[in-house]
């Protein structure tokens, strides 16, 4: 897979788009590249949260993942440039013990040198939190997670009737102490929320909790594209 040159096309008129670039020459021009490996059971709608986050649309029709899909937003957060590659993989049956397991049977998807996790289930289907604990198990049995976020995200809220999800928030939160989030891809809820809470947590470690005089806490960032087969066209918005 090869990057393509990607041209930048804005919806939201010159003025604004001065703005950001006002705002961008103001920001270091030191980048971040950061890696986040989003993994999950067959259906529970991983890439239609990346989708919905960078290119603001949710598809109907259900096509299975069965190939590596790379995604690449630029996010600014406290000053700071964020260069991501959001990683869309099918469904794994194992998470490799080590660089030899991952060569055989995962190569080229960088599972073990993601920056950042985000395990997504179905919150009308716990057998899909079920694959989510057992990735995550093995996650934390066989890489060092003392610096490396990863983020629990149980989507289809929009079609959650049960209470059984509760006892799953309380695991994650008390027990596992992860970050936690419940959204819907199809209505777009709480999925800038996810990723401004992941580049959050990736901002405290590496440079501490001091808002700069020109943010807020509030997320700010440019989207692009992902970088598929075909032709691909920046979004530029600010959230």
């Amino acid at each position: 897979m090869t990057a393509k040159h990607l041209n930048i096309r804005c919806g939201i008129g010159s003025h604004h788009f001065l703005q950001i670039h006002k705002f961008t020459k103001a920001i270091s021009s030191a980048m971040e590249m950061v890696k986040v490996v989003i993994l999950g059971a067959a259906g529970v709608g991983k890439t239609s949260l990346i989708r919905q986050f960078v290119e603001s649309e949710f598809i109907e029709d259900y096509t299975p993942t069965d190939t590596k899909a790379v995604y690449t937003p630029t996010l600014v957060f406290n000053e700071h440039i964020y260069s991501m590659r959001v990683v869309d993989l099918p469904v794994i049956p194992y998470f490799p013990s080590n660089s030899a397991n991952e060569w055989q049977d995962y190569r080229d998807y960088g599972l073990r040198s993601a920056s950042a996790y985000i395990l997504v289930f179905d919150l009308n289907d716990l057998e899909t939190f079920q694959y989510v604990k057992s990735i995550r198990d093995q996650i934390c049995d066989t890489r060092d997670m003392h610096s490396v976020p990863l983020f629990i995200v149980g989507n289809k809220q929009d079609l959650l009737r049960g209470r059984e999800h509760r006892e799953v928030a309380g695991l994650v939160k008390k027990h596992w102490k992860c970050g936690y989030v419940e959204c819907s891809a199809r209505h777009n809820w709480h999925v800038v929320l996810l990723f401004k809470e992941l580049v959050r947590v990736l901002d405290y470690a590496d440079y501490g909790q001091k808002l700069s005089s020109y943010s807020s806490p509030r997320f700010e960032g440019l989207h692009a594209h992902r970088d598929r087969r075909g032709d691909s066209v920046v979004k530029c918005s600010i959230m």
